[in-house]
């Protein structure tokens, strides 16, 4: 049965703190069954607090991370690991290097294959993740332009972990990063569509008025390749989690009125 649910949050902060509260429930639970909790993670400024709840979470609530098995979603080409713009960078910072979890048990898209060594190791990635019968928890952001991991407009449903071109506004935003558009890299490595659909459960986070747009799009537009987050309107499992500025333009927020119930239950 579809269950696509919003939460509304007054800040990003409040929010994080409660997807943090449920990862640690989630985590805590699969301790007690001694089986590992599988879970897929993002980069970006949306997930930032929430890894910083989840330290604290761990150096001053005893949460362990022993039995936590992470799969990144994606991974800009070519990067090395050591770059400081690289993911793997990301995730040392923001929640690697400060909790309990093995070192073994982190997965992130390698970003310095050789081209022709790429195919064979996104078949690895996502063998992998199979064989821990799937992700549990998935974490989302999404772009501006509406991409999730690195599947930009365009990306089918079934799409696997694959190399990707990037699009020029993915680009032109990363392009801070990387002291200008002419370093920065114009690939990537990502989870595809298909893996993301197959979590267990799925948690997208969206912050600020510049996603108000595509999240819109997401949630109330129709289910296209050219709005891949669209597809979660067909995940079984799936909260959008959102702020005052990110929601503005859903229909339900500042035109209620005008909402039509439909066949699909969708809320």
């Amino acid at each position: 049965m579809k269950r696509s649910i919003l939460l509304f949050s007054k800040d990003p902060f409040s929010a994080s703190k409660e997807i943090a509260k449920e990862i640690a429930e989630l985590i805590r639970d699969k301790q007690a069954q001694n089986k590992p909790c599988v879970l897929g993670l993002a980069t970006g400024n949306s997930p930032i607090e929430l890894y910083s709840e989840l330290v604290r979470l761990h150096k001053y609530e005893g949460l362990s991370f022993k039995n936590v098995i992470s799969f990144n979603l994606d991974e800009y080409y070519p990067i090395q690991p050591d770059s400081e713009q690289s993911f793997y960078q990301f995730m040392n910072m923001y929640l690697f290097d400060h909790i309990d979890m093995l070192p073994e048990n982190h997965h992130i898209p390698d970003g310095c294959l050789a081209k022709d060594a790429i195919d064979d190791y996104c078949t690895d990635y996502e063998t992998k993740i199979e064989a821990l019968c799937g992700i549990d928890l998935q974490i989302l952001g999404i772009g501006a332009n509406g991409h999730i991991g690195f599947n930009e407009s365009g990306s089918r449903e079934d799409s696997k972990t694959r190399w990707v071109a990037l699009d020029d506004i993915t680009i032109k935003e990363a392009s801070p990063y990387f002291s200008g558009i002419e370093h920065t890299p114009k690939a990537a490595i990502t989870l595809g569509v298909q893996k993301i659909m197959e979590a267990k459960r799925v948690i997208l986070m969206a912050w600020g008025h510049k996603k108000a747009e595509i999240i819109s799009a997401a949630i109330e537009g129709k289910v296209t390749k050219n709005v891949p987050p669209s597809y979660l309107q067909k995940h079984h499992n799936v909260t959008f989690v959102l702020d005052h500025a990110s929601s503005a333009k859903l229909t339900r927020v500042h035109s209620p009125e005008r909402l039509i119930p439909t066949p699909s239950g969708n809320k």
